[in-house]
């Protein structure tokens, strides 16, 4: 088969991204016998890759690792007859149909597009953070809380997030200290409020954490930095929860499908639907609000539906 046909294929179609909810709408569009294709990445899996255990998702009464999980996805998928290609996808076109997606210099053509590229926590952005990370360090309170029963735990942040995220973890550890570099919160007053009220959080102001430290296997501790006098202290905490924010995978698609201000894909209401008709979008790359696994596989669902009665649409016109 020359370079040529392969190219000239058009995909029922292609699937961005490779988390629970691109992996879901996978399993869902190949058994509708639509062969799809899934660009999964060369971060495959999503953000379950780094989180050790994942508790909360249903049928797994003993729990299950994040890896495990997708790879049982994974199988799943390509059992019904999904591609896999495990690269980036570096440039679409989705201004007509059939719609281009590129893996550097190589095109590939679509009728439809599922995009599932997820969201990434932010960081801060120190080495010994990444060191411990998944031994001490999260991202997410509603994943790991449980771990941390009895323990002195930070949080670092200061908007709605961070509150919730502290109030969560109040029923877990045993102290809460809330680190945030500035001396007012941006969170909602009723939300501030509530978290300051709460006899196991302690806010420490005008600070931010400066070092993890630990002992080769977890953290034991962490250095934290005064912005006004420069003072460091180092507390014997050992978990840092990170509420900083998350930035939508969305960088591809900029000027192409609608986003809100934070750069989240929007889809029309109750639907998978993006502004651009035959392209769909599932998890957390535009669902800023639940971001879990089951709430991801559930919208993937819903895109790999949405996408094959558009293509049946399309076909009977």
């Amino acid at each position: 088969m020359s370079q040529e046909v392969q190219d000239t294929k058009i995909e029922n179609v292609i699937i961005i991204g490779s988390g629970p909810a691109g992996l879901t709408s996978a399993i869902y569009s190949a058994r509708a016998n639509l062969a799809p294709l899934m660009i999964e990445g060369e971060e495959a899996g999503g953000q379950l890759m780094l989180t050790t255990e994942v508790e909360n998702f249903p049928g797994f009464e003993h729990g299950v690792t994040g890896s495990e999980l997708i790879g049982v996805m994974r199988k799943q998928a390509e059992r019904f007859g999904t591609r896999f290609i495990t690269r980036n996808v570096t440039k679409v076109d989705f201004s007509q149909r059939p719609f281009k997606v590129w893996i550097g210099d190589k095109l590939h053509l679509a009728k439809t597009i599922i995009i599932s590229t997820g969201a990434s926590a932010k960081y801060l952005g120190l080495p010994s953070e990444r060191t411990y990370m998944n031994r001490g360090v999260s991202a997410c309170a509603t994943c790991d809380g449980a771990f941390f029963r009895n323990q002195e735990i930070v949080v670092v942040g200061g908007g709605d997030t961070a509150m919730e995220e502290a109030q969560f973890l109040t029923r877990f550890a045993s102290k809460v200290y809330l680190v945030h570099r500035r001396d007012h919160f941006r969170a909602s007053k009723i939300m501030a409020e509530r978290t300051m009220k709460n006899p196991k959080v302690e806010v420490i102001w005008n600070s931010e954490v400066i070092e993890v430290i630990g002992d080769g296997k977890s953290m034991t501790g962490a250095k934290i930095r005064n912005v006004v006098d420069e003072t460091v202290k180092e507390m014997p905490v050992t978990g840092l929860f990170l509420a900083i924010g998350h930035k939508p995978n969305t960088d591809l698609f900029k000027g192409v499908l609608d986003m809100n201000e934070t750069g989240y894909l929007v889809t029309q209401p109750n639907t998978t639907y993006t502004n651009i008709p035959g392209v769909f979008a599932a998890g957390d790359v535009q669902d800023h609000v639940y971001r879990q696994a089951i709430t991801a596989a559930g919208t993937g669902c819903m895109a790999a539906i949405d996408a094959e009665r558009w293509l049946e649409g399309q076909e009977s016109h």
